[in-house]
């Protein structure tokens, strides 16, 4: 016999009643042709630093700004960070390694993306270059192994699509809800929904210290790298 389980409620009946009209979403119009969508904000397009300070002294950017539209890791210049702090987000930029292959390794175009200057997104030209998994393109650095290797040809241009939440804390300052990050690379899912461990750690194990929203930065790994960057956008989540 086909029926309702004990105590359960009977369901609706007319398909009214599972019709929901409020709250409305917001409309925002999809870019065209690789524009940003019409609710981002714009964090680099190609004509200036105003939205990039650098990070180790609040100055003026070092880095090259190029003609096409482009930037350049200025070597050993330092890395370089937003003005604006942020928290959870959808963020989009595109990078490529220089077309010339000078180094191999980790020295091989080796840069990073850090969300909230803590949660590292490696940039690396890993094409016939391997290393370690949880250090190569794509990995959120010496935790997330990527799940799949999805970059561009040396010198051609790369897109990361990045999805993040950031981490809530007690008022103690205890981990309530660890961060997570989705990322496309090149359009190919490459982390999904990843539980980040904690801080990026070179050497030791990541840990969560409580903090509020933060910058995003980009790093000079000081080995020149020759990375450029173009097309950087946000969209903040609430």
């Amino acid at each position: 016999m086909i029926g309702f389980a004990f105590g359960q409620k009977k369901g609706p009946t007319n398909p009214e009643a599972t019709e929901i009209y409020k709250p409305v979403p917001p409309r925002v119009i999809p870019g065209q042709n690789g524009a940003p969508p019409s609710d981002a904000i714009i964090l680099f397009d190609g004509s200036n630093f105003d939205q990039w300070i650098t990070t180790a002294d609040s100055t003026a950017v070092k880095w090259h700004l190029n003609k096409d539209g482009s930037m350049t890791v200025g070597n050993k210049t330092g890395n370089i960070q937003t003005k604006q702090n942020f928290g959870s987000m959808q963020l989009h930029l595109e990078w490529k390694s220089p077309q010339k292959v000078l180094n191999k390794g980790q020295q091989r175009a080796n840069s990073g993306v850090f969300i909230q200057k803590r949660y590292e997104v490696q940039v690396l030209d890993n094409n016939d270059n391997p290393t370690y998994v949880n250090g190569q393109v794509g990995a959120l650095y010496k935790q997330g192994i990527p799940l799949a290797m999805a970059s561009s040809p040396t010198g051609e241009w790369n897109a990361y699509d990045i999805i993040f939440h950031a981490p809530e804390f007690s008022r103690g300052g205890n981990i309530v809800k660890p961060a997570t990050i989705t990322i496309l690379h090149n359009g190919v899912l490459i982390q999904d929904h990843f539980e980040i461990e904690g801080t990026i750690e070179y050497i030791g194990w990541p840990k969560y210290e409580a903090h509020g929203k933060a910058p995003l930065m980009l790093q000079d790994h000081r080995d020149n790298s020759r990375v450029s960057f173009r097309n950087i956008w946000v969209r903040e989540l609430k």
